[in-house]
């Protein structure tokens, strides 16, 4: 079993997939609502200038996510897509 990690740890170009969330009330909804959901393939795509937000691709569509909020997702590293 893979470790779990938080989605602001993962590096550009590394796959990992959602294993949970602990954001709450409307950040939750939000993070849901773009589709982080359990089960959910991520990819970390880029970065800003800065460094923060960092773009990521769920279900097909490149969001970004400041540092703060993604510390709030759950993943696990070192997924194989199938």
């Amino acid at each position: 079993m893979n470790e779990i990690w938080n989605l602001s740890d993962i590096e550009i170009g590394e796959p990992c997939r959602v294993r949970g969330l602990s954001a709450s009330g409307a950040m939750r909804r939000r993070l849901l609502d773009i589709g982080l959901v359990q089960g959910a393939e991520v990819v970390c795509v880029g970065r800003s200038p800065g460094g923060d937000p960092r773009a990521y691709r769920i279900c097909g569509a490149v969001i970004a996510i400041r540092a703060q909020d993604a510390r709030d997702v759950r993943v696990e590293r070192g997924v194989r897509w199938v």
